[in-house]
């Protein structure tokens, strides 16, 4: 464990001195800020955060892709990764390291938005239940697009080709809710059931359903599954 330990805080160090880590946080920040008060105009105004966390699920498919398409893309372009395949470091505790790294930026991310959910508190009289389910949903769904850009940056040694693989199978999962209505019986179900979209809904209206939070620990196991084997395979080559 203490080799994951190594491995995640040289690349949280990376991250905090990297200027595309900052861009990206500087990115989120903006359009938040935008999706946070783009109703305040209205005659009523409601005191929610949804408008918040409905963009920023879409927001994160472009920028989760951005903050890990170099995780090991990078590794392999430079060379280092047969260095890092070779030294006594599992594969696992690659992984691990390298998400857990990214995991701790994108949190950074998450509490300086607090300061939207402060400013609901001080202005008005917010409902506070749907305010921390949010939070609790667009932190899972965040780890989830996290450990979907960690495998295609496994797969592949440009960063380019990383994110826009990342960002299609994240938009693939983001509209498989709108291809339920179109198919019908057990597969439109299923269907339904992988869309991202429907088990984040329940969370930004203050419904904590533990098949939800299970849904989404679920997709970020299976991904970081496949890129312990995909890492693994790179052995063998």
């Amino acid at each position: 464990m203490r080799t994951a330990q190594a491995v995640a805080w040289k690349e949280i160090q990376i991250y905090f001195s990297s200027p595309t880590a900052y861009i990206v946080g500087l990115i989120f920040l903006a359009l938040t800020g935008f999706f946070f008060t783009q109703d305040l105009g209205d005659p009523f105004p409601e005191a929610t955060l949804v408008p918040f966390f409905n963009g920023a699920i879409v927001m994160f498919i472009l920028l989760a892709p951005a903050l890990t398409m170099r995780l090991l893309a990078e590794e392999s372009k430079l060379g280092t990764i047969e260095l890092l395949l070779t030294s006594p470091v599992r594969d696992w505790e690659i992984i691990v390291g390298k998400y857990v790294a990214s995991l701790t930026f994108f949190l950074v991310l998450v509490a300086l938005s607090f300061f939207y959910a402060i400013l609901l508190f001080v202005y008005a009289d917010p409902d506070p239940g749907p305010i921390y389910a949010g939070y609790l949903g667009f932190i899972l769904y965040g780890a989830a697009a996290l450990a979907v850009g960690l495998l295609t940056s496994t797969m592949t040694n440009n960063q380019i080709v990383s994110a826009v693989v990342a960002m299609g199978i994240l938009l693939a999962l983001f509209f498989a809710d709108r291809a339920f209505g179109s198919v019908s019986g057990k597969a439109g179900e299923i269907i339904g059931e992988i869309g991202v979209r429907g088990h984040f809904d329940d969370f930004s209206r203050g419904v904590i359903d533990t098949s939800n939070i299970v849904y989404f620990i679920s997709v970020a196991v299976f991904f970081l599954f496949l890129s312990m084997r995909t890492l693994e395979s790179r052995r063998w080559r």
